[in-house]
């Protein structure tokens, strides 16, 4: 498993996981675009000023993305998604052997965005939001150790958690 640079072919296939604008709004937010063209896509990701990661396995297919920014001095972490034929499964090679993708997902990208952000990879120190209705991502984040925290001003989005872990 790897964090690597995404590609064309990864924004096409991570295209062909969202059905519907529901789907697509509870994993994006309600700025993107939809329906959506590979162009709009790649411009509502805002690759250019987010970092931007595909989780790959060993032999280099994409089973996760992520993103990380700084926001409010902690090591933000935005759009995660796991391939839906990964989700739920364990990683079943190599040192990540019985870990589930989106452990190591958010494991990578928390060490390698506090790194790449200047931010101390300490408690505290990663964040994210959730809607409160994405009753999967709300479970994992929780048993990964987020904790649900007040959100320093308004957010705007009524159903929008914020935690920290």
């Amino acid at each position: 498993m790897e964090l690597v640079s995404v590609d064309k072919a990864h924004l096409q296939q991570m295209m062909s996981w969202f059905t519907d604008q529901s789907e697509l709004q509870t994993w994006a937010g309600p700025g993107f675009s939809y329906p959506f063209t590979a162009e709009s896509f790649k411009k509502d990701l805002n690759l250019t000023e987010l970092r931007s990661l595909s989780l790959v396995n060993s032999v280099g297919e994409l089973v996760g993305f992520g993103q990380c920014y700084l926001r409010n001095e902690k090591c933000h972490l935005g759009r995660l998604v796991i391939a839906p034929e990964c989700r739920g499964q364990h990683c079943g090679s190599g040192r990540f052997l019985g870990q589930k993708y989106s452990h190591i997902l958010i494991s990578f990208l928390s060490e390698l965005g506090c790194h790449h952000l200047n931010v101390p990879n300490m408690p505290g120190n990663v964040s994210l939001f959730v809607l409160s209705h994405n009753l999967p991502a709300l479970n994992l984040y929780l048993n990964l150790g987020f904790v649900q925290t007040q959100y320093p001003e308004p957010i705007g989005l009524d159903d929008c958690l914020y935690l920290v872990k």
